[in-house]
């Protein structure tokens, strides 16, 4: 799905016609409740730099890969009942999920002047996604996505997607709602500056100043963050992968928006 005026690649045009390259905000999304309020997010930013919003939404080859084994079943979340999974069974649910993905994105842009498109594809979901991403783009994420019923833990897509993306990625967890508020990075060691990352102004405009955290594991920055209710935290992905190195649940128990920067 796209607006008539979409253009390739997040291109836009400027004051005498000629198409410039600008930043896509891209989505991805599940339909799980953590993907369609990382949607709404993305909806926001796009809006707020004037960028092409691409939704992605991955037809999962691998989960379609183990209807083919004979004793395949699944699990109802609620129920706790086994049935048989089938090639059927699982075509008819991502039909349904795809529609609840139509409709999302449609109520998301109604009434904003947003140039969107919605891209489908068939494969597995984190390599769709990284062979989808640009180094200027944003990719906005949910933390859980589909394993949300099991618990606060990081998907494994998210995972692979916040070590593994060219560009900055905005990961969103909706049990906390956004309040505008300061970005926290994490201070350098004694003797170097501690000015606030150099980052683009539209996502700067997020936030409101900036705050420099003196810790430099993760434990200490789950108890500095305990009790945080509005702004974000910054991490360079060597900085994220330290922290999960030390506890790769800590992430998930941050209760803000992280922007990850390569």
């Amino acid at each position: 799905m796209a607006t008539e005026d979409a253009l390739p690649h997040g291109r836009q045009v400027s004051e005498n016609g000629t198409a410039l390259e600008a930043a896509r905000v891209l989505a991805l999304l599940d339909a799980s409740r953590h993907s369609l309020a990382a949607l709404t997010a993305a909806v926001d930013l796009a809006s707020l730099r004037h960028a092409e919003l691409v939704a992605l939404y991955v037809e999962d080859m691998d989960l379609l890969s183990c209807a083919a084994f004979p004793f395949s079943c699944e699990i109802g979340a609620q129920s706790g009942l086994s049935r048989p999974l089938t090639h059927d069974s699982l075509e008819t649910s991502i039909a349904r999920q795809l529609q609840r993905v139509h409709q999302a994105l449609a109520g998301a842009v109604a009434g904003r002047s947003l140039r969107h498109r919605l891209e489908i594809t068939r494969g597995q979901v984190a390599s769709a996604a990284l062979t989808m991403a640009a180094p200027e783009d944003v990719l906005v994420l949910g933390k859980a996505g589909t394993t949300e019923r099991w618990g606060t833990r990081l998907g494994s897509t998210s995972r692979r997607l916040i070590l593994e993306a060219p560009c900055t990625v905005l990961l969103w967890d909706e049990r906390h709602p956004f309040k505008r508020g300061p970005l926290r990075w994490l201070k350098p060691v004694a003797g170097e500056s501690e000015a606030p990352p150099a980052m683009a102004e539209w996502l700067a405009a997020l936030f409101e100043g900036g705050a420099p955290l003196p810790v430099s594991h993760a434990h200490e920055l789950e108890r500095a963050l305990a009790r945080a209710d509005a702004g974000g935290l910054l991490l360079h992905r060597s900085e994220l992968e330290s922290l999960l190195n030390e506890d790769p649940e800590v992430i998930a128990r941050v209760p803000l928006p992280l922007l990850i920067v390569p």
